[in-house]
């Protein structure tokens, strides 16, 4: 993949805590939780766009923003970003399963995996599941462990549990959105 030359970052407050974005020009390329686990936005980027100059702009990630803060006010359940996703090809496809995971859903480790027909790989979907650089987006909080335990999550069970909390809340029996 050819390198980029600029990656726009933008900080901003959201019901869940502070959070970062950072995106480039072929769409959202890093969301970065409060209290996250992991290397970090500034981890990802040198990992990813290693030569990438680097500008805080708030216009160029607006439809981002307010995205995900739509999303997390409950009042949508699908993005409609472009992504500009770096990972390995079974990543990817790990990745594409979680974007199929209905809101206010879940499914287990081994059904992701099943999914993206590898049934035995689920250590390898759990490290694709961790390694997703656009949590919200790509939903890797809605992976739970066969037994219905939650499992871990970048930015905390906490935050993984009330992401749930809030999907499951606006999702009416008959899955339609309150």
């Amino acid at each position: 993949m050819a390198e980029l030359s600029t990656v726009y970052t933008t900080r901003f407050d959201s019901p869940i805590g502070s959070l970062g974005v950072a995106s480039t020009e072929l769409g959202l390329a890093y969301v970065a939780l409060p209290h996250a686990s992991g290397r970090g936005l500034e981890g990802h980027l040198a990992k990813h766009f290693p030569s990438a100059q680097v500008a805080e702009d708030i216009a160029a990630n607006q439809s981002v923003v307010e995205q995900i803060l739509s999303y997390l006010e409950g009042t949508t359940r699908a993005f409609e970003l472009a992504l500009d996703l770096r990972g390995t090809p079974f990543q990817c496809e790990v990745w594409q399963a979680l974007r199929e995971i209905p809101f206010g859903d879940t499914r287990s480790y081994a059904q992701v995996a099943r999914a993206v027909r590898r049934p035995t790989a689920l250590r390898a979907v759990g490290a694709a599941n961790g390694a997703n650089p656009v949590s919200l987006v790509v939903p890797c909080h809605r992976v739970v462990s066969s037994d219905g335990s939650l499992g871990g999550y970048g930015g905390g069970r906490e935050l993984k549990a009330r992401l749930l909390a809030m999907e499951r809340s606006h999702v009416s029996a008959d899955g339609r959105l309150l």
